[in-house]
């Protein structure tokens, strides 16, 4: 089984309700067991799209998915939490479930770039990360989450 982590943020209609509903959801995936699951933090956009603040948690799975699996069992529960297809980047959501972490794994397709790109300069991505596991190793920067969340909390970009 592999340790995997998830960044959770939404950012429309009841934000409470779409952040409980991705905790039971994510606690229901097959072959996935949901170990942990941040505190909550509100967080202002990022990005040139008017929109309103976020709520954002990271959880930790423990599964036998693979990557392309997985991502497909959480657009599936995106789907469900009433995000429709159609993807404005950085844009408003009812819901959004990135893969940031997949073991020591380091991926790059079309489909998938593990770990989430840009994760390691947000501190909404981060914080709730720290939460969880600071000691765990960005594999692309040998960091682990803890120096990284410094880094942003002390406004150097890596």
């Amino acid at each position: 089984m592999t340790s995997v982590y998830i960044g959770i943020g939404t950012n429309m209609g009841d934000r409470t309700g779409h952040m409980d509903f991705a905790r039971r959801e994510l606690g229901r995936l097959p072959k996935t067991r949901l170990a942990a699951f941040s505190g909550v933090y509100e967080t202002e956009p990022v990005g040139p799209v008017p929109q309103g603040p976020f709520l954002n948690a990271a959880a930790k799975l423990v599964t036998t998915l693979d990557p392309y699996d997985l991502l497909d069992a959480l657009h599936a529960i995106e789907a469900r939490s009433g995000r429709g297809g159609e993807r404005v980047r950085w844009g408003p959501r009812t819901l959004d479930l990135d893969i940031l972490l997949y073991g020591d794994r380091v991926i790059s397709s079309d489909e998938l770039v593990i770990p989430h790109p840009m994760m390691h300069e947000r501190w909404f991505v981060l914080r709730p990360l720290a939460d969880l596991d600071a000691s765990a190793v960005h594999p692309a920067l040998e960091m682990t989450v803890g120096e990284l969340l410094s880094y942003v909390e002390q406004g150097v970009k890596q």
